[in-house]
C-alpha cells in the first residue's frame, strides 16, 4: 500500500491533497515526476547516469538506486501520473535522524525561465546559499527523550537560518543531548557519524575528488542527505572500537542537472568543500 514518507524533511510532501512522493514499504521511492519538463529532465538524468561508462561504481552508490519509470495514482488525486521509481533511502530505519543540505552558492541552471530564476535567487540571498555555498533545507533528530520523538523544525524557521544557525544544527546533529535553547549542543557523536574511515567526511571527501574531476554534469538545486540511527552512533563511540555507525550519504533532487560540457561544477565542489569545512570544525572543535 501507497503512503507518504514518513520522514520526509525537504520538498513537496503528500500531504492535505497536495501532489507528493510516496513510498511503498518494500525499499522502493516513487516520486511524481514534475512538470514544465523537470520531471522528464530528471529521468533523463538517471538514465545517463547508470549507463555512463566514465562514472565508477562507487560513485554511483551515492545515488539512489533507479528503478525506471511508474505509472500510479498521484497522491493529490489528480489521476494516474507517472513516477520516478527510486531506492527509499530511509528504507529499514525506524527513527532516523537527518538533514537535507542544498548545495552551491548558486541554485538556478542557465537559461532557466525569468519568474524561477527569481524566486531561486531571493532564496539564495536570504539564506546561507550565497554566504556559504550551501544552506539546510531540512532537518530532523531524534529526541533521546524516546525513540519515537524527532526535534523537527518548522520549514519557515529553516528558511530564516543564517550562518550560527547552521553552524549550531550541524553540531546538535551529532549531539546525545536533545536539542535545548539554553544548552549547547554536546557533540558526544560527531566522531562516531562525522569521523573515522565510513563516516560523513571521509564519504564526502569521496565525492569530492570526483567533483574535483568530472565534467559530465553540473549540478543545480541538488542536495546532500545524511542519514543515521542515534542507536547505532552511540555503540560506534562507546568501546566497540572500529563500529561503523551506519551513515548514509546521497545526493538528491537532479529536475535542474546540465551537461558539464567539459567544464568542471565549480559552482557544487565550492559548496561541497564549504560543508566538508564546517563538519571538520565540528569534528576537530566539539
Amino acid at each position: 500500500m501507497l503512503k507518504p514518507p514518513e520522514h520526509q524533511v525537504a520538498g513537496h510532501r503528500a500531504q492535505d491533497g497536495q501532489l507528493g512522493p510516496l513510498v511503498d514499504g518494500c525499499g522502493i521511492f516513487y516520486k511524481p515526476l514534475q512538470g514544465d519538463g523537470r520531471g522528464d529532465a530528471e529521468v533523463a538524468f538517471y538514465t545517463s547516469l547508470f549507463s555512463h561508462p566514465a562514472v565508477p561504481p562507487h560513485i554511483l552508490s551515492f545515488f539512489p538506486g533507479f528503478h525506471g519509470t511508474l505509472v500510479l495514482p498521484a497522491s493529490d488525486a489528480s489521476g494516474p501520473r507517472p513516477h520516478l521509481a527510486l531506492d527509499d533511502l530511509l528504507a529499514g530505519l525506524r527513527s532516523p535522524s537527518l538533514v537535507d543540505l542544498k548545495i552551491g552558492g548558486r541554485t538556478w541552471p542557465p537559461d532557466c525561465p525569468e519568474d524561477y530564476f527569481q524566486k531561486c535567487i531571493v532564496k539564495d540571498r536570504e539564506s546561507t546559499s550565497v554566504a556559504l555555498g550551501f544552506r539546510v533545507s531540512g532537518v530532523q533528530i531524534q529526541d533521546p527523550a524516546g525513540t519515537d520523538a524527532f526535534w523537527r523544525p518548522s520549514r519557515a524557521a529553516v528558511r530564516r537560518y543564517m550562518v550560527e544557525d547552521v553552524r549550531r544544527v550541524l553540531r546538535q546533529f551529532v549531539s546525545a543531548n536533545p536539542p535545548s535553547p539554553d544548552q549547547k549542543p554536546d557533540c558526544a557523536l560527531a566522531s562516531a557519524v562525522y569521523g573515522g574511515t565510513d563516516g560523513v567526511l571521509a564519504q564526502l571527501m569521496k565525492l569530492k575528488a570526483w567533483f574535483e574531476e568530472q565534467a559530465l554534469f553540473h549540478f543545480y538545486s541538488a542536495s546532500v542527505l545524511l542519514v543515521y540511527e542515534k542507536d547505532a552512533a552511540v555503540a560506534a563511540a562507546g568501546q566497540q572500537a572500529g563500529k561503523s555507525s551506519g551513515v548514509r550519504v546521497k545526493l538528491v533532487d537532479f529536475a535542474h542537472v546540465m551537461e558539464g560540457q567539459g567544464v568542471i561544477d565549480h559552482n557544487f565542489l565550492g559548496g561541497l568543500c564549504s560543508l566538508i569545512k564546517f563538519m571538520s570544525d565540528v569534528l576537530n572543535d566539539p
